[in-house]
């Protein structure tokens, strides 16, 4: 059985899950009274919004933090309830209570630390830093930080360690560090995690009751939850790099016979950046050259070359239906949240984007709802991900265009005119 730093053990019920690690089955209840303790959620994200929503509802004063603005918003049951997503919550801000984000910090007992990452990496491990100590100047004695950012190995020990040196309180005796990596992919192997080097407080765990599927949380040590994390994400692209990768060197007699196949049509360019930052942060934290750097290497890679191909199978298309350029639209159909937490798919679809316009003049962006009026111009629509692709065929049943499927089967079988 794990035990605290102080000599504890998990006071909730456990499974024991080897190695020292364990589930925690969350409890329904909370001890203290709801309005006796504020939240203060940092990162007008779509993750951010999800946790604030589900404690408000529970009764719990909360403040979610535009990290963009330095402002505060109350967050009441009634305005969670109102408001589904952070975007519709976004467009009626004017009607919104706002305070100060360093009061709100202040008067917290539990940070959620969910921040928006605009920046790419080496930029974002900076961009990422800069807001946490935005957060730890303000942080109370005997309050609860909870770091949701995925992170490399030994990085938290580092935020520990500024928390400590800016705070002057101890890690674990008068002020708390969780780390809960939230992750972008989902998964039936893997339960959610948190890392710790106290006893979890019940409060906390009762928030987050309900909060994942099977209302289970695996409460491990800081370091093991780390490892968990990186193992999450290396098995979802271990599963799936190789079939991008192979299927480059498919001939068509291979298309032909794996066309319709789920494992091959069912995977987008939307799947294989979903986890791009996570590998980016993981690749970060070490130095030197190993099986792991070289593993999490090549998985990146699969990503940038995967948009190198993508382009240059378009410029064949060109070719083939003999397209001039100046007559020639292409419409980048990618539906993804732009406030959730990573960036990567922002990032992507601009890279894409800057690209194709090296072969076509005429580059635009749409979500698959967008209606393909008719045109002059030839339309080539590229389908980043399942549901783009289901919705163009629907929408457009007659329209004379040209759709592509960034799958990993890219090729005559997988364009429609």
């Amino acid at each position: 059985m794990y035990k605290y730093p102080h000599g504890k053990n998990f006071s909730s019920t456990n499974l024991n899950f080897g190695s020292g690690t364990e589930i925690c089955y969350l409890g329904s209840e909370i001890p203290v009274s709801a309005s006796s303790m504020k939240v203060a959620v940092y990162g007008l994200s779509t993750e951010g919004y999800k946790i604030a929503s589900h404690i408000s509802n529970k009764g719990i004063p909360v403040s979610i933090i535009d990290d963009s603005s330095g402002m505060a918003i109350t967050l009441k049951p009634d305005i969670a309830k109102t408001y589904s997503s952070v975007t519709s919550f976004i467009q009626d801000e004017t009607l919104l209570d706002f305070e100060p984000f360093d009061v709100a910090i202040n008067n917290a007992s539990f940070i959620f630390f969910t921040p928006r990452i605009r920046k790419s990496w080496p930029d974002a491990k900076n961009h990422i830093g800069s807001k946490f100590q935005d957060v730890i100047k303000h942080v109370n004695k005997d309050s609860s930080i909870i770091n949701t950012v995925p992170a490399g190995f030994g990085a938290n020990n580092e935020n520990i360690t500024l928390i400590e040196h800016r705070t002057g309180l101890s890690v674990g005796k008068n002020i708390f560090y969780h780390y809960m990596p939230i992750s972008s992919i989902s998964s039936t192997v893997f339960e959610s995690i948190i890392g710790t080097r106290s006893e979890v407080n019940p409060n906390l765990e009762s928030m987050l009751s309900e909060l994942y599927p099977d209302n289970t949380l695996k409460i491990v040590d800081i370091e093991s939850a780390e490892y968990f994390y990186c193992i999450r994400i290396l098995r979802h692209y271990g599963l799936m790099s190789p079939i991008f990768e192979i299927c480059k060197f498919a001939d068509s007699s291979f298309q032909s016979q794996m066309m319709g196949s789920h494992s091959f049509d069912d995977l987008y360019l939307d799947d294989l950046v979903s986890g791009l930052f996570d590998l980016n942060t993981i690749l970060s934290s070490l130095t030197g050259i190993s099986p792991l750097t070289l593993l999490l290497k090549g998985n990146i890679a699969t990503v940038e070359n995967y948009i190198k191909y993508l382009t240059e199978q378009i410029k064949i298309i060109l070719k083939k239906y003999e397209l001039k350029a100046s007559k020639t639209k292409a419409i980048i159909s990618w539906t993804f949240d732009p406030n959730e937490m990573r960036g990567d798919r922002l990032e992507i679809i601009s890279r894409l984007e800057s690209r194709l316009k090296d072969y076509v003049g005429d580059v635009e962006r749409h979500d698959s709802m967008f209606d393909f009026y008719s045109s002059e111009k030839k339309l080539i629509v590229v389908s980043c991900s399942k549901i783009d692709f289901e919705r163009i065929n629907k929408n457009n049943p007659n329209s004379d265009i040209i759709i592509v499927k960034a799958t990993p089967l890219f090729g005559q079988s997988s364009i429609h005119s």
